[in-house]
């Protein structure tokens, strides 16, 4: 199946329609986003939305339930956790576990994150400074190499994927959407400023690379780097300014209506 060059203008409505109708706050429901949404200070909402995200793999309901039991850990304040923990703190994180991210992990992740907003002006510059004008990817391996700036296991590494390596990096995508994309609807936040919705690239996980395969938006079969490049271009076509506002579209074609 060839990639399009041209995409009929009923594929271009259907999936404008599909946005519509799943870009909605009953998206938050049963999706993991709903986890920064019950906070309002921007440092907590991203520290909350990057800690979500690094969890965001398997079963969505263990995700919310794993998400939430963490910031119940970090006291329901995450930037103040992060920025004034004490090493007793940090030891009340060791029985954390989620599949594979486990509690010397999450410490990790506590001493990163202050280093970033000590030593980097917090995440959002990080991204910001490595930013190209149509793509947010070689900020994403900036990111990770500033994120592990400090000793740290080896193991700990897998947690924060790099698209220069292959990866499709679908889940700090994701988060990246959620603090670009503007708050209208209700679902995503808007609240980095400094970057634009015209630099996102869409969270390629096997519900939207499938949907997107039968569309014939995506023609390469492995969910990675170069897949996620492909399906850029085409949702560019459909929408320069937010490409991956048909992330909606993909993800509640795939899950909602297992198309």
């Amino acid at each position: 199946m060839s990639k399009p060059t041209i995409i009929s203008a009923e594929l271009h409505e259907f999936l404008d329609l599909k946005v519509e109708e799943y870009n909605r706050p009953f998206f938050l429901t049963s999706d993991p986003i709903q986890i920064p949404h019950t906070f309002s200070l921007k440092q907590d909402i991203e520290i909350s939305g990057f800690l979500t995200a690094t969890i965001a793999w398997g079963n969505r309901k263990s995700i919310i339930n794993n998400a939430t039991l963490l910031m119940e850990l970090m006291d329901r304040a995450p930037y103040q956790f992060v920025m004034e923990h004490t090493d007793k703190d940090l030891r009340s994180l060791q029985a954390y576990v989620h599949r594979t991210f486990n509690g010397s992990d999450l410490q990790y992740f506590m001493a990163a994150l202050k280093h970033l907003y000590t030593n980097h002006d917090g995440m959002e510059a990080v991204f910001s400074r490595h930013a190209q004008k149509s793509t947010l990817q070689p900020a994403i391996t900036k990111f990770k190499e500033y994120f592990f700036e400090l000793p740290h296991e080896q193991r700990t590494k897998k947690h924060i994927s790099d698209p220069a390596k292959g990866s499709a990096a679908k889940r700090i995508n994701m988060f990246l959407r959620w603090m670009v994309r503007d708050a209208t609807t209700g679902v995503d936040f808007g609240i980095w400023k400094s970057l634009n919705p015209s630099q996102l690239s869409c969270p390629l996980d096997v519900h939207s690379g499938n949907v997107a395969r039968k569309l014939r938006l995506l023609t390469r079969k492995q969910n990675d780097a170069k897949a996620v490049a492909e399906l850029d271009a085409n949702l560019r076509l459909l929408d320069p300014n937010d490409p991956v506002k048909y992330d909606f579209a993909l993800f509640g074609l795939g899950v909602f209506e297992k198309f």
